[in-house]
């Protein structure tokens, strides 16, 4: 985690801001703060004219004291702009809260993309190697907020934002949203690839996890990042695999027949299945799938090609379960049992057809 210096020197912190009631460990406040607190429109202009200790960080966010502003007083001030409540509402016209401002007194910011990575440790490449060195932070709201990017700001919209972390303090989009958003900016494939493989392989996050959010970012349809994720998720089934026969070997489950394709007999293949009870007509298959549309109107490719395959082997009597890498990893014992309670109620099943078992 990256940790943040606030420092100032003492000089540096005009008297009348260190008499105001700054919440945090910064001197940086908005202008409805400053109103509250009996500082005039008038008086606050003076205080940011030249030799009046303040100065005006972004529209409506003020630095309370003299000097360069630390990356952390910049971070806070980042998303105290994007938090400033709409025009209407500040001129005491009420406003009806939307779904993302209930969660909050406030309107819902963080800090996204690079600057957001960098927060939670992630190793920076490129001109952005740090948060220091960054000239714009990204800030993420809702969708519906009226806001310009504007200084060291840029501001990103999205329809369904996370529950911001407290990273130093500084509410911040969790790493899977952040790689999201920074990924929406990036147009080389090669930069796409490295950036999320090395966030999954290094642990910063799942790739169950950042496929979803990068599904519920819309960049799916991009093959960039499409064939990326394919990459992760079968090193991911690797390790599954490997999972699975533990489960197996330590769960004292029958040996199945593993890595096999069922086919009818003189017929059409049936599809191919991680680990299969032939006694019992049971199919365990990995699921790993990701998301390949189709042509426009058309539903997801991948996701009608398991469907139908699963029908066809219920249609035989066959019973498919889906285990997930991640029910694998986090709820062993739980999988263990399901599959366990779908091979002792095979009796109670009608016979399955007879298929034939092929080595994959």
């Amino acid at each position: 985690m990256t940790h943040l210096s606030s420092a100032v020197p003492a000089s540096s912190a005009a008297p009348a801001a260190r008499e105001l009631p700054v919440t945090g460990p910064h001197l940086v406040a908005d202008a409805a703060q400053l109103r509250a607190r009996g500082i005039s429109t008038a008086r606050l202009t003076a205080r940011c004219a030249a030799g009046g200790g303040w100065q005006r960080l972004l529209p409506g966010v003020f630095l309370l004291r003299s000097g360069r502003p630390t990356t952390e007083e910049r971070l806070h001030a980042a998303v105290r702009y994007a938090r400033r409540p709409p025009a209407g509402r500040a001129r005491g016209v009420p406003a009806q809260p939307t779904s993302e401002e209930s969660r909050d007194p406030g309107t819902v910011a963080m800090i996204t993309g690079p600057a957001a990575l960098a927060l939670h440790g992630f190793p920076l490449e490129g001109p952005v190697s740090s948060l220091a060195a960054a000239e714009r932070y990204d800030v993420l709201v809702p969708r519906t907020r009226r806001l310009r990017s504007t200084g060291f700001v840029r501001i990103v919209r999205g329809a369904e934002l996370p529950v911001p972390q407290q990273v130093t303090g500084v509410p911040t989009a969790p790493v899977t949203r952040a790689l999201a958003d920074t990924v929406a900016e990036l147009s080389d494939a090669a930069a796409v690839t490295r950036l999320l493989g090395r966030a999954v392989r290094e642990g910063y996050c799942a790739p169950g996890a950042l496929l979803a959010e990068l599904r519920r970012c819309g960049l799916m349809s991009r093959p960039c990042v499409l064939d990326a994720m394919e990459t992760l998720l079968r090193e991911d089934r690797g390790v599954a695999e490997e999972r699975l026969y533990r489960m197996v070997e330590e769960g004292g489950l029958p040996d199945p027949a593993w890595n096999v394709e069922l086919r009818l007999p003189q017929g059409p293949t049936l599809g191919t299945v991680d680990a299969y009870w032939p006694e019992q007509a049971v199919a365990v298959e990995l699921d790993t799938r990701v998301h390949r549309p189709g042509e426009a109107g058309e539903p997801d490719v991948t996701w009608t090609e398991s469907a139908r395959k699963r029908e066809r082997l219920e249609l035989l009597g066959i019973t498919l379960l889906h285990l997930t890498p991640r029910k694998l990893r986090d709820a062993t014992e739980q999988q263990s049992c399901v599959v366990r309670t779908a091979l002792l109620t095979a009796a109670d099943r009608d016979p399955a057809a007879y298929v034939e078992v092929l080595p994959r």
